[in-house]
């Protein structure tokens, strides 16, 4: 089935399928391959609110994750004590982005670009964007963050795949995790001291749900793998894809894993560049200098060896 909404993207072919949605906060909807999901996309959904939806990939820019100022949440208070009201996950993933196809439809680039929307709470200027190419059974994702302005600019993006697993499935299912160390976010915004985590986990173990895995950063960062062997399928998010003599590339700061309820269909697992609140906090805040420009890569390798047989989450036209 294909989504119908004139202002969605199709791209790739028959056995690798991607679609897009710039105008909804240049959404990656859907990637099917061989005709079953990788990226869940759910059967209800209104594009004209595109935060509230499960599924896709949100771009979580310019700060991902809750960040408060005090008892009060989505704030953030700037050096000169200034207070800012900015939404859980910044503001990129509600607004609509500008959209570049590459010649053979295998690529697309969206753009968001500052301007009096995002001033009112974030008084920096801006182009980011997201660059997805499909090659087969692999699909690379680029964020790039470029500082337009004057001043340096402060950020840590993110992503929100939500990779299509049944929840009866999870735990069946397992995590591998390159070696990283596990803490959260408290309620009052900070984070907890990181601790020592196993490399092997299956999505349904509490003790991921809603967790950071800090990365290192004085090591390459490995893959995340996600392996679901009741479909046959093995999910790899190579984080390391970034040239090594490309000093415009970032490493990732941590990957979090989450879920919304014990019968969602989908399971989250999310390259960062930072951790929440680090505008306060520290921990991943990232500054780019006037003029300045940063790239953060992953590639996602999918490994689909009963795909003839396995079930496939429905995909519908758009209403």
């Amino acid at each position: 089935m294909r989504f119908t909404d004139p202002d969605i993207i199709e791209l790739g072919d028959a056995r690798s399928a991607l679609w897009v949605a710039p105008r909804a906060g240049g959404r990656l909807l859907c990637w099917r391959l061989n005709g079953h999901d990788v990226i869940y996309w759910p059967t209800q959904f209104d594009l004209s609110a595109p935060a509230r939806i499960r599924g896709g990939n949100p771009l979580l820019f310019p700060f991902i994750g809750r960040h408060r100022v005090g008892a009060t949440p989505n704030q953030w208070q700037d050096a000169a004590g200034a207070v800012h009201a900015l939404p859980q996950h910044g503001f990129a993933r509600d607004l609509p982005f500008d959209a570049t196809v590459s010649a053979d439809r295998q690529a697309v680039e969206m753009t968001l670009t500052s301007d009096a929307r995002t001033h009112a709470g974030y008084p920096f200027d801006f182009t980011f964007s997201a660059h997805y190419r499909l090659d087969g059974n692999a699909l690379t994702v680029t964020l790039e963050t470029r500082n337009t302005g004057d001043v340096p600019l402060p950020y840590y993006a993110g992503h929100h795949f939500y990779f299509a697993l049944p929840h009866g499935l999870r735990t069946a299912s397992r995590l591998t995790l390159p070696p990283t160390l596990r803490c959260a976010q408290r309620s009052d915004g900070s984070i907890s001291e990181p601790v020592a985590e196993n490399a092997v986990y299956y999505p349904g173990d509490p003790q991921i749900q809603d967790q950071l895995h800090l990365l290192r950063q004085d090591a390459p960062q490995g893959t995340v793998t996600l392996e679901i062997p009741p479909l046959g399928r093995r999910i790899a998010i190579e984080l390391a894809t970034q040239p090594a003599a490309a000093s415009s590339h970032v490493p990732w700061y941590a990957v979090t894993t989450w879920t919304e309820s014990d019968t969602s269909d989908f399971y989250c697992v999310e390259p960062w560049l930072g951790l929440p609140n680090a505008i306060h906090h520290g921990q991943g805040l990232r500054w780019i200098p006037a003029g300045g420009i940063e790239r953060a890569s992953c590639t996602i390798v999918v490994t689909d060896d009963a795909v003839a047989t396995a079930p496939s989450a429905s995909l519908v036209p758009a209403t």
